[in-house]
């Protein structure tokens, strides 16, 4: 797909952080230390104005905690947390507010992100009375209406009294979109939003996605353990394992001239159109470090066939090989 023309950034993060503790036993409490889980642990990037960028990795990368903390549903630290040039203030609930009205997220799985005992005309609707958005009744109803036929449920008013379980999945993750699209956002986090759905619905779904960014010119931060589907949808995509990014830059360049070890070996098994299978496709060896150990080198480090002492004692920093295009590595230069 052609790329977009983009202007500048609307979320700019830099050292993002979001680490839980966990609570063990009084018994492993009493003088000890407690275990840190790293889900996100220091991760700087831009999502530019009217593009998709991909975020691509294992289970357990710390993907979705990323979207959450861009959405401030999870506690979190950074440096620095842009707008469209504007910081974030947490603290703030008034500001916090108005960025929530322009910034939403679809979740995974549309039945449980859904209340099963709310009428979808009070999903979809909930967001403006949340917001109090709307004045009279009637424009509550025409709002949700015209939503739920911008999502592809048409006509929406045959929707309004019907419960999540009475319907299909496809038709749940439309009701998902048109509950985020009624709020006329400019941002978007998609998390694995076709993933839950059967191989015939995710076209569809995904063609709706695309036409509704065209028309109103969203960004979006798709979510995917799928390299190929992103390279499908996105401008950029970035690489992230373990609470880290990797590697980042345009789709086309990541999936030819992809540098970091684990962006190659994602790619290795990425099924690519018109390609005959003629030798059994490498996987990565070992299984992900626990995300509490300190790791004081790269985090990939462990499972890296290309691996040097340097990897195993400091952690690489990302640095910039080519024009827009990011890696962190000890054995990529530019």
């Amino acid at each position: 797909m052609a790329k977009n023309e983009v202007t500048g950034n609307i979320i700019e993060v830099k050292n993002l952080k979001v680490h839980f503790k966990l609570k063990g036993s009084l018994r492993q409490e009493i003088g000890s230390k407690a275990k840190v889980v790293r889900a996100v642990d220091g991760i700087t990037f831009q999502i530019r104005e009217d593009e998709i960028l991909s975020l691509v990795g294992e289970s357990g990368s710390g993907k979705t905690t990323t979207g959450k903390a861009l959405l401030q549903l999870v506690e979190s630290e950074y440096e620095e947390f842009l707008f469209r040039g504007e910081p974030v203030n947490k603290k703030d609930k008034k500001s916090l507010k108005a960025f929530r009205r322009t910034a939403q997220m679809i979740y995974q799985d549309p039945y449980q992100s859904l209340n099963p005992r709310n009428r979808i005309l009070d999903i979809v609707a909930e967001p403006l009375d949340v917001n109090h958005l709307v004045k009279t009744p009637e424009e509550r109803v025409e709002r949700a209406k015209d939503a739920l036929e911008r999502a592809g449920l048409t006509p929406g008013e045959d929707f309004f009294y019907r419960y999540p379980y009475e319907l299909s999945g496809g038709q749940r993750q439309r009701v998902v979109i048109a509950s985020a699209m009624i709020m006329n956002p400019s941002f978007i986090v998609a998390d694995e939003p076709v993933s839950m759905l059967d191989a015939s619905i995710r076209i569809s779904v995904l063609k709706l996605m695309l036409d509704i960014r065209k028309q109103r010119n969203l960004a979006y931060l798709f979510i995917t353990h799928d390299l190929s589907l992103a390279w499908l949808l996105s401008d950029r995509i970035a690489i992230m394992y373990l609470g880290k990014i990797m590697e980042i830059g345009q789709a086309d360049t990541i999936i030819h001239h992809g540098s970091h070890p684990y962006t190659k070996a994602l790619i290795q098994i990425m099924p690519k159109p018109g390609e005959k299978v003629t030798e059994e496709k490498k996987v990565l060896q070992g299984e992900t470090p626990n995300p509490t150990d300190e790791i004081s080198g790269c985090k990939f480090c462990s499972r890296c066939p290309e691996a040097i002492d340097k990897c195993r004692e400091t952690a690489p920093e990302m640095q910039e090989i080519e024009d827009d295009h990011y890696v962190a590595c000890h054995l990529v230069k530019r």
